[in-house]
């Protein structure tokens, strides 16, 4: 059994204009239908800047980050079912919300997309667990930068990307930037310290690579060595 899960963000799925880039969305599935060589496909959606707009406006009421979070899940679960509805009938109807809905939705023989689980959690955590749950063969993180980088490519122009890492100096690199802000809402960096554990634990191997242009999740996704990208091993 071939078993994998992409991890795409949110705001993959939306132009600068906040606008829905159903082009996108489209040519994203295409990559998927066109080549699959994986008994199971669960793709798994991050709420991306929608979520944090709402989640900032919220913050105007109350600090109250359980509600923030559970704001950002229920906006990740409308972006899940934005790309069900693309896939069609060849994706589950439902969107899991809970691992048991999950083992149900696994025994249709279907592509599942999914959004966030549980408050406190990212969507790329949940990416990694369901991973575990099906025994994937890796994960594929799409982003909207190359890969991991040695420090902020949005903030240093010097800043150079890692073609492979290991999970312990990927902890000294996310960890050491913004720590107090990993467990708030709309706050996750690529990977948060729970995302972290749960990698420490598996020996799932993790692709990130950007879902910006499609061409190097492609390469990744027929199975191509040579593509930009960070690759973590353990």
């Amino acid at each position: 059994m071939k078993n994998i899960v992409i991890k795409i963000g949110g705001s993959l799925l939306f132009s600068e204009n906040l606008k829905i880039n159903i082009q996108k969305v489209i040519n994203f599935c295409k990559v998927i239908k066109g080549k699959q060589n994986y008994d199971k496909v669960i793709i798994v959606c991050g709420g991306g800047i929608i979520a944090r707009n709402y989640i900032s406006a919220i913050r105007y009421v109350h600090s109250n980050e359980t509600s923030n979070d559970i704001m950002g899940i229920k906006i990740s679960r409308i972006n899940a079912r934005l790309l069900m509805e693309v896939f069609g009938e060849i994706a589950y109807p439902e969107v899991p919300k809970q691992f048991e809905e999950l083992a149900t939705a696994l025994l249709f023989k279907k592509i599942i997309i999914m959004g966030g689980l549980q408050p406190g959690q990212s969507t790329t955590s949940v990416a990694l667990e369901v991973a575990e749950f099906i025994d994937a063969e890796k994960v594929i993180i799409l982003t909207d930068v190359n890969g991991i980088y040695d420090k902020d490519p949005n903030k240093f122009d010097d800043a150079k990307l890692i073609k492979n890492l290991t999970i312990d100096k990927l902890q000294n690199i996310i960890l050491k930037e913004s720590y107090e802000k990993q467990a708030a809402a709309g706050e996750y960096r690529i990977f948060d310290a729970v995302s972290l554990q749960i990698m420490k634990r598996s020996n799932i191997k993790v692709i990130v690579v950007s879902g910006t242009n499609l061409d190097e999740f492609t390469k990744v996704w027929i199975g191509e060595s040579d593509f930009n990208g960070t690759v973590i091993s353990y």
